[in-house]
């Protein structure tokens, strides 16, 4: 197989050091690897497949300087704003982690395994987003079944983990607790979040909207609609909750008016659904929770029931580890799939 060289934008931050397990991971055909970061972090060296690398400042022409094939970023939707374009002069595939590119027209926004065919979009800006954490894993549920009865509506509540506010979040989420037990929590300082975070829930993720939505829960609507190349209505209430890492999310679907909704014919399209697993006992308390999904690859769903009082709508829960299936996986599987998909033609 051919060989790339690829770069890391954000490499010292939380998703690009995931993404350097993931890589080595999925055995990503690496020739020469480019981890990039701001002046503060350049110098700094990581390790890559038994193979030390030096960070290297992040500038108008280090992509071209060491022929960049492939180049990731995860350092902010500013840094894309302004420097994925140096990336596609010099030739390579940007594959982008932030939030800037995703609902503009000409940039496609994949998750492999939903849209696999938008990828070949890529040449007109030379740019593939990567979705919001959210609404990856809830189209990753969404698919299956919008194939088996067609989708109409859907409403989800997301538990979004404090990792999804990057080390600062966890970190301060640690501090909170560690400040609790020493009796001192009223001292803690809250810089990643605007109220307290241990021992609490806030209902607000991202600055508000005049619609009265936030701007994680409009991602949510805009890219899901996007992704599943339908207008389908989706009502999205985000929260922040006092967990490390892996989201969760309550999630209802409302089918067209004619559908009788069958649980196991629910349980069987999403059980036969790519990198989805069904954990779906009550009875033996088997669910979806943060401490299966983290760490792992796979989009869980679990709580199955079909409404009680209209046929057509199904509940269910799902969680998964946001830094890698919401991030990092996504971003290491698009490439792989462009790198396959490139080697046809």
């Amino acid at each position: 197989m051919k060989k790339f060289n690829v770069a890391v934008v954000g490499a010292t931050g939380a998703v690009g050091e995931e993404l350097f397990r993931v890589l080595k991971e999925y055995d990503f055909p690496i020739n020469n690897l480019v981890p990039l970061a701001s002046a503060r972090s350049a110098g700094e060296k990581i390790e890559y497949a038994g193979k030390e690398y030096t960070v290297l400042e992040l500038t108008d022409s280090v992509f071209e300087e060491n022929e960049v094939d492939i180049a990731f970023f995860s350092a902010g939707g500013s840094v894309s704003e302004k420097f994925a374009k140096f990336a596609v002069d010099a030739g390579a595939v940007v594959i982008d982690n932030t939030s800037h590119f995703r609902m503009e027209p000409n940039v496609p926004l994949v998750v492999p395994e939903v849209n696999p065919e938008d990828i070949a979009k890529w040449r007109e800006k030379g740019i593939i987003a990567n979705p919001n954490c959210s609404t990856i894993q809830m189209v990753m549920s969404l698919k299956p079944l919008d194939e088996l009865y067609g989708i109409k509506r859907v409403d989800v509540s997301t538990y979004q983990a404090v990792s999804g506010a990057g080390k600062t979040g966890m970190e301060e989420l640690v501090k909170q607790m560690q400040d609790f037990f020493t009796f001192k929590l009223d001292e803690s300082e809250k810089n990643a979040f605007a109220h307290q975070i241990a021992l609490n829930v806030i209902p607000q993720i991202d600055v508000a909207q005049a619609n009265g939505f936030t701007k994680e829960e409009m991602k949510m609507v805009n890219e899901t609609q996007k992704i599943l190349h339908k207008d389908v209505a989706v009502a999205a209430t985000c929260v922040r909750v006092p967990v490390l890492r892996s989201h969760s999310e309550s999630i209802t679907v409302t089918f067209d008016n004619d559908v009788e909704v069958d649980v196991n014919e629910v349980r069987e399209a999403l059980e036969k659904f790519e990198n989805v697993e069904v954990i779906d006992d009550l009875e033996n308390n088997a669910y979806p929770m943060p401490i299966i999904s983290t760490d792992t690859d796979i989009t869980y769903v679990g709580r199955i029931r079909k409404d009680v009082y209209s046929p057509n709508i199904v509940h269910f829960f799902n969680v998964a580890d946001q830094v890698r299936v919401g991030a990092a996986t996504n971003a290491v599987r698009i490439g792989l799939k462009w790198i396959e998909m490139e080697s046809e033609i």
